[in-house]
């Protein structure tokens, strides 16, 4: 079981539960609806897929306690796969289990920001000059249906449809460039910088900005033109890079660490 010392005092714009004792720390309000589920690693495979999600949007906020209980109540499975389920999570660094304290969403690390931003850029550079060189009508059609979606749910202001409908996105160019794989390692890396572009999309006008980001990507794949898909892509991410200022005006308390200078000038923070 991963161990450390107990996190620094955690908070948000809405200041989330303190971190107690596993005895005293609050149970969350909100409660997943109770579901019939198989026991074993299909029910732990589905633990592990909601609370990641909710992790992520953060409907589940960083320093929230974890309980174990309460979840395996409410899918009606032992605490088996739920704990299966946790200690992937904090493989992931989604979640800090504490000996004597208890479970909690881990904060997010400023520190890992930059080097996930990198990562990001690199991949996504190359999968979208594939893209623009290999994409077929159809292909190029079904991305143009991803931007009517995003503007769709802009219009009604549903900021986790908007963060969805961005994913599959992002997710369609690299099949496009026929390198479906790479969008796995993409998500695998980019999960602490998507907690902090939640935080940035309630941002009135700002899922426009990026909409129309994203037609410029389209265009230029529709003209198969690699230069310009590439050029597109890197303001997109550019354009999406998370400062110092960003993160602690957001919500500061949400976070962990520091970023040096170095890290602060590494390119790609997006």
């Amino acid at each position: 079981m991963p161990s450390g010392n107990p996190p620094a005092k955690t908070g948000s714009i809405a200041p989330p539960p303190p971190i107690l004792s596993a005895k005293t720390a609050p149970l969350l309000s909100r409660q997943p609806a109770r579901r019939d589920m198989r026991r074993g690693p299909t029910a732990a495979d589905a633990i592990h897929r909601d609370l990641r999600a909710e992790i992520v949007s953060l409907k589940r906020k960083p320093g929230e306690p974890i309980a174990e209980k309460q979840i395996a109540e409410a899918y009606g499975v032992s605490r088996t796969p739920v704990r299966e389920a946790v200690l992937r999570l904090a493989d992931e660094g989604l979640i800090e289990i504490f000996p004597q304290s208890g479970t909690f969403v881990a904060r997010i690390p400023l520190g890992a920001l930059p080097e996930a931003g990198v990562i990001r850029k690199v991949l996504e550079r190359a999968t979208v000059r594939f893209a623009a060189e290999r994409a077929s009508r159809s292909q190029i059609a079904a991305l143009y249906a991803c931007l009517e979606e995003q503007r769709e749910v802009d219009a009604v202001g549903d900021a986790d449809g908007f963060h969805q409908a961005d994913e599959a996105f992002h997710a369609q160019i690299t099949e496009m460039a026929g390198y479906p794989g790479f969008w796995a390692i993409i998500q695998q890396a980019k999960v602490q910088l998507d907690r902090c572009r939640r935080l940035t999309l309630p941002v009135p006008g700002r899922m426009r900005t990026v909409i129309a980001e994203h037609e410029a990507i389209v265009e230029a794949i529709a003209g198969h033109d690699p230069d310009r898909a590439e050029q597109s892509l890197v303001r997109h991410l550019d354009n999406l890079q998370i400062t110092v200022d960003d993160v602690r005006n957001a919500a500061p308390l949400y976070f962990s660490g520091s970023l040096t200078d170095e890290q602060i000038a590494m390119d790609g923070a997006s």
